[in-house]
């Protein structure tokens, strides 16, 4: 089973506390966008195997949004940390790297 630690209120539950929210760090297609630009957004997702960064809400707790880094392989958790940032903090590259020194974020 999956655990992750919701870095708002730090309580470490089952997945089954949570709901998932797709890829995180993906950029929203505007109003000026292009149909192409909206199929990308909508239907365009990376689905990689192994490490990955994804949104979870922690519905049956506080009810927040946050991201996680886990390896969709293994379920290995690299780490957990705030919705409101645009890109991985430095120390979830640098969990992710220590563990899999070959991993670039572009791959």
């Amino acid at each position: 089973m999956l655990l992750l630690t919701c870095p708002n209120c730090g309580l470490t539950v089952e997945e089954t506390e949570l709901s998932p929210g797709g890829q995180a760090h993906i950029s929203r297609a505007g109003p000026e966008a292009d149909d192409a630009a909206v199929e990308a957004y909508l239907f365009h997702r990376k689905n990689p195997k192994g490490v990955h960064f994804e949104r979870w809400r922690h519905a049956y707790g506080c009810g927040k949004w946050f991201h996680a880094a886990r390896c969709t392989v293994t379920l290995e958790v690299f780490g957990t940390y705030s919705a409101q940032v645009f890109e991985p903090p430095q120390e979830i590259l640098d969990a992710i790297r220590a563990r899999r020194p070959d991993w670039s974020p572009n791959s």
